[in-house]
């Protein structure tokens, strides 16, 4: 399941760790790492990156989900980008962006205080127990949420309500007496345009979210040939 993952640690010395420990856990196949970053909530309340992964081509999609926890982990005061403008660009503090709920976000500033820093990253795992050990023992306190697309449906929902007050605008316009046809008939206008611009909106999210999983089935693809080969030096 692809999560996204908030570990918080009182020290940027344990959260460097975390970091690292992340890393072995994919090594040994526990997880896989979409995209992760070391961020410090700042005195201001803003969030900065510290250090990141090198995020090639396949960061550039993905990192819109991290980079849109990261910016609403920041509040109003946002997120300095730093050395991880390849991750983070064209990335906003959209929670549809994001991905997961508001409550998450939430959840996570009630802990990330400032002076403290965090491991943010998207992962796949197919069980907790192998990352909720390795973070505890290092003194982290653990934030995790399943990665969904439920704006699609919400859209779906909003476009069918304006559809269904055209509708009754139609209705009306077509029963209105003649100093009446040209008001209706001008917010008839103007709801359409907001249907459309709606409409427009989910073809990019959907786009997005194709390239996203398009991104991901090749990445995951290159991690087992890497896997692969790295089992084969092993046995020589």
């Amino acid at each position: 399941m692809d999560r996204m993952l908030v570990v918080v640690f009182d020290t940027e010395t344990k959260a460097y760790e975390g970091k690292r420990a992340l890393q072995e856990l994919e090594n040994d196949g526990s997880i896989v790492i979409y995209a992760s970053a070391v961020v410090a909530k700042n005195a201001d309340g803003s969030t900065s990156v510290r250090q990141t992964d090198d995020p090639g081509p396949f960061g550039t999609l993905v990192g819109t989900s991290l980079g849109a926890v990261i910016g609403l982990l920041g509040g109003p005061a946002g997120f300095a980008i730093g050395a991880a403008v390849g991750l983070l660009a064209g990335s906003t503090t959209d929670i549809n962006n994001a991905r997961i709920s508001d409550d998450f976000i939430d959840d996570v500033n009630k802990k990330l205080l400032p002076n403290n820093f965090a491991v943010v990253a998207e992962i796949q795992e197919d069980w907790t127990a192998a990352v909720d050990t390795r973070m505890e023992s290092i003194g982290g306190t653990i934030f995790r949420r399943a990665l969904s697309d439920v704006r699609h449906i919400v859209d779906q929902e909003e476009i069918a309500a304006m559809k269904a007050d055209m509708a009754q605008m139609k209705a009306g316009h077509a029963k209105s007496r003649a100093d009446r046809k040209a008001k209706l008939q001008e917010k008839i206008n103007q709801l359409d345009t907001k249907i459309q611009a709606q409409l427009e909106k989910v073809k990019e999210r959907r786009i997005a979210a194709e390239q996203r999983e398009k991104a991901k089935a090749e990445f995951l693809k290159i991690k087992a040939a890497d896997m692969k080969a790295k089992a084969a030096e092993t046995r020589i």
